[in-house]
């Protein structure tokens, strides 16, 4: 087994490493300027995004698409896997962190516009859509949808569910001391609850869940900083200074360069906001909305609010604090950065992660049971809804580290279907751009 889980590891080193990561920002500059720097419409889309009528056909609102994308995104990447830039790259990886995201806002509308355009109605009148309708009706090859699509939902079970099970069932037994059996079996009904209920069921809850946590761990985070204001210049100045230069040792801290600033604050804030990997655009393909576009810019708010707003803050905090100059990581790091304010910080921390890891268990159940649809029809649904539950309790008492690898793998494969999609569309995305955004007068 640890021989498996060594090759594991060095395979997904090397998917990760930066051959994708310079395909994905590449991307995310490409479209940018394909696009006209379509980030300039990101305020239009914040507004559009709160509009909860029906603009269309489709399973739910654009709002409760949105939160549903926003439920499966914003997760454990924004709390340790900033810490985890941090470690490896220095305080700089926090601004290449957040430059990634403010491009990723072009592709994540992309990828948007494609799935409405290419989606389809089943026979029971749900909507279905995504990278893999993408790149079966809009380019003709099945065979690589069919690859997407197998990788998804490989991919949904270890990231979207078994390890994030595993995080909360962990962290219950660390600070309230329950067992994971019993978090395990709480967490098990909780999901089936949910998810039994289809996409109408999940978007509801995330609708009331999503804005709750992200605005409760927000508001913490600016409380931590106001209470330490004092050296906030000075880390901001830090982080500046040392995305372009790298950062000297300080400390226990192992000096990281320019280098190892990029690449983590690239690989983090990619695999944290998930533009162009091609999740998101399959719940988008549910949304009711009048056009592909309108949907696109609220679904490119999604990657605002996990990298630029939520990674910032927390990566702020983080540096703020100083702890990553003891040569702390990952977690340990995230858990000593928020212990530095008594009281205030673990509460924050705890019930940020808990909610976040939650909210991605039920977000990925609907893209890996889309992609199972895809792959054998509208009778693999209940079956796959009932192993999602399964894995659940599974996750929460094993921590399978292979499994983690092995889904690490298939969700960084998973990019590159989609980004051919979207390279090979481009003109349509610009096409449907120009027709409902830039030369019509109300999107």
């Amino acid at each position: 087994m640890a021989g498996l889980e060594h090759i594991l590891q060095k395979v997904s080193g090397f998917i990760w490493g930066w051959p994708l990561l310079v395909l994905l920002f590449g991307t995310h500059l490409y479209l940018t300027f394909r696009l006209r720097f379509m980030q300039r419409y990101i305020f239009k889309a914040i507004r559009i995004s709160f509009s909860r009528e029906k603009e269309g056909e489709g399973d739910v609102s654009q709002f409760g698409a949105l939160t549903t994308a926003l439920a499966a995104t914003i997760g454990t990447g924004n709390i340790v896997g900033v810490a985890t830039a941090v470690a490896a790259g220095g305080p700089g990886a926090v601004l290449w962190m957040w430059l990634t995201g403010v491009f990723g806002i072009a592709t994540k509308y992309a990828e948007a516009v494609l799935a409405v355009k290419y989606r389809i109605r089943m026979p029971d009148g749900s909507m279905a859509g995504g990278p893999m309708y993408a790149l079966e009706r809009g380019l003709g090859l099945r065979w690589l949808a069919i690859v997407f699509a197998a990788l998804t939902a490989v991919a949904a079970f270890g990231i979207g569910c078994m390890v994030q099970a595993n995080s909360i069932s962990s962290m219950a037994q660390q600070t309230f001391n329950i067992s994971p059996w019993i978090s395990g079996a709480l967490m098990t009904i909780l999901t089936a609850v949910v998810i039994l209920g289809g996409i109408k069921s999940i978007a509801g809850v995330c609708e009331k869940l999503v804005p709750f946590m992200a605005v409760f761990y927000v508001l913490g985070c600016l409380i931590l900083l106001i209470m330490r204001a004092d050296t906030l210049p000075a880390t901001l100045a830090n982080i500046f200074h040392s995305a372009f230069t790298g950062q000297a040792a300080i400390g226990g801290f192992v000096g990281a360069g320019m280098k190892e600033a990029i690449r983590y604050g690239i690989a983090r804030g990619l695999f944290s906001n998930e533009s162009g990997l091609g999740s998101a655009p399959i719940v988008a393909a549910a949304a009711q909305t009048r056009n592909p576009v309108r949907q696109a810019l609220v679904s490119s708010t999604g990657t605002f609010w996990d990298t630029v707003v939520v990674c910032a803050m927390t990566g702020l905090v983080i540096v703020n604090m100083g702890d990553w100059q003891q040569g702390l990581k990952g977690a340990a790091l995230t858990q000593a950065a928020f212990a530095e304010i008594k009281g205030i910080g673990p509460v924050v921390l705890t019930v940020g992660l808990l909610t976040f890891v939650f909210s991605t268990i039920l977000g990925w159940s609907y893209y890996g049971e889309k992609a199972a649809e895809y792959l054998f029809g509208q009778k693999a649904i209940r079956p796959y809804r009932f192993a999602w539950v399964a894995a659940v309790m599974v996750g929460s008492v094993t921590s399978l580290q292979a499994v983690w690898d092995f889904a690490d793998i298939a969700n960084g494969l998973m990019a590159i279907p989609n980004l051919v999609s979207l390279l090979a569309l481009s003109g349509v995305i610009v096409s449907e751009t120009r027709t409902y955004l830039w030369e019509a007068k109300d999107i």
